[in-house]
């Protein structure tokens, strides 16, 4: 508003520009070694609160632009996207407030979808045990997500984020976690790529002066809000949170769409944002060497550690017959436990009675890492399959082996092959072993 601009349009901006980058933030913080961390926790926290608060925004967006109705006659509805639906062009043309309700409806309407239709999908699906399917639907339906939501002229990022929503809230995830994990570099360089792609260096020559000054300002004004905040919320990457993010464009390429930004400002805007997210990697850097050593002091450091430790103390592989005894002992002494089992009615039926349940295969080393073994006490193992216990074992002792492992053994000769495994604990199967177990699982 001090550079002139209506208040509708420095609203716009202002809600474009607080949000910071999910991507290269979590991507900086795990390459660091710090996304477990309290920091990392806590900068992970503010990332998906801003992803969450785009809703709100878009849905706003309509009525700034309704307000601002002058505007919105000259850069009109299309924005040079070409070819729109006949739906789009209509809702296009309607008042704001029908078209923030279309922006809230579109979003319920996914919700809901996934709770009651996508879950039932997903556990047939479960049921044929294709791990290919997984992979093929949880793209389909990404993709799908997405082409509805331009479809009714919403944003097709928004879109993409809600079918993430929706897949993180089924007993499923872990496996669909794991089974995505292949596309997930890729798809983050073309991220990147797009990025880079998206920096008009024609303008930045044209006007060098507002562009730089626009970065400076807002990285500058940034920080010093995160560091103050941080200072009371135990916030050490303030300047991990400095730059831009990548729903600046989302929410800049609506507000022209909408006529509620121009497009010569918008131009402008996304030229900065994306000077800021290429500079993140180097303001990572002078933080790490110049700031966080002389702030950050070392008691924080430790209770970063403790919190670690109570993400995930037991994980339990098969919640069978023995399974159940130990996992209801463990539970009634308010001990966490995190139960993988391959049954997927199995686990669909635990989760209905409060279980924390999950369908997978325990023995994947992806899938193992998505439930915390990383960071978990105590494995558990009780499946029946004596190669499945096994085969489990030595690929927890290659890739976790701080993991402390206590297996159930189906007979006498499983037993000897487990103890030459070297696992920490070892129950034969017989009348009461399940119990003994547990209780040694609560004397670690």
């Amino acid at each position: 508003m001090a550079c002139g601009l209506a208040w509708q349009m420095s609203l716009a901006i202002g809600m474009a520009l607080a949000l910071s980058s999910t991507a290269i933030v979590l991507q900086s913080l795990q390459e660091k070694g710090l996304t477990k961390t309290s920091g990392g926790q806590s900068a992970f926290a503010v990332l998906l609160f801003q992803d969450i608060a785009v809703i709100p925004m878009l849905a706003v967006l309509p009525l700034l632009a309704t307000i601002s109705a002058e505007k919105k006659d000259d850069h009109g509805h299309g924005g040079g996207h070409g070819d729109v639906h006949p739906i789009a062009e209509w809702v296009s043309h309607q008042p704001g407030w029908v078209n923030t309700l279309r922006v809230i409806g579109a979003v319920a309407v996914i919700i809901l979808a996934g709770k009651y239709a996508i879950r039932p999908i997903l556990r047939a699906i479960a049921g044929t045990k294709l791990r290919e399917t997984f992979t093929a639907f949880a793209l389909l339906l990404v993709i799908g997500i997405a082409l509805l939501m331009s479809w009714l002229g919403v944003s097709a990022a928004l879109g993409t984020f809600l079918a993430g929503v929706v897949l993180a809230n089924s007993e499923y995830r872990h496996e669909l976690e794991s089974d995505i994990e292949p596309f997930k570099g890729i798809l983050l360089g073309v991220f990147f790529i797009s990025v880079g792609a998206s920096i008009d260096f024609s303008l930045i020559a044209e006007r060098p002066g507002v562009v730089a000054s626009i970065v400076v300002g807002l990285i500058a004004v940034k920080a010093v809000i995160l560091f103050v905040l941080g200072i009371f919320g135990k916030l050490p990457f303030a300047l991990a949170l400095a730059q831009g993010g990548e729903f600046a464009f989302v929410l800049l390429g609506a507000a022209v769409t909408g006529g509620a930004v121009a497009g010569e400002v918008a131009q402008v805007l996304i030229a900065s944002v994306a000077v800021t997210m290429a500079l993140t990697p180097l303001i990572l850097m002078a933080e790490e060497k110049l700031i966080r050593p002389r702030f950050l002091q070392p008691e924080q450091e430790d209770r970063e550690m403790d919190v670690m430790d109570e993400e995930a103390p037991v994980i339990l592989a098969g919640f069978g017959r023995f399974g159940n005894y130990v996992g209801r002992l463990l539970r009634s002494q308010g001990v966490e436990v995190t139960v993988i089992d391959h049954d997927s009615e199995h686990s669909d039926f635990l989760r209905k009675i409060g279980v924390k349940a999950f369908f997978g295969d325990a023995c994947r080393h992806d899938l193992l890492e998505s439930a915390g073994a990383a960071d978990a006490k105590l494995l558990i193992v009780a499946l029946v399959d004596e190669q499945k216990s096994e085969e489990l074992v030595e690929m927890v002792r290659r890739h976790f082996p701080d993991l402390k492992i206590f297996v159930r053994a189906v007979d006498r000769p499983h037993l000897y092959d487990l103890i030459n495994l070297r696992v920490d604990y070892t129950v034969h199967q017989h009348a009461g072993s399940a119990i003994q177990m547990g209780a040694k699982v609560l004397e670690e």
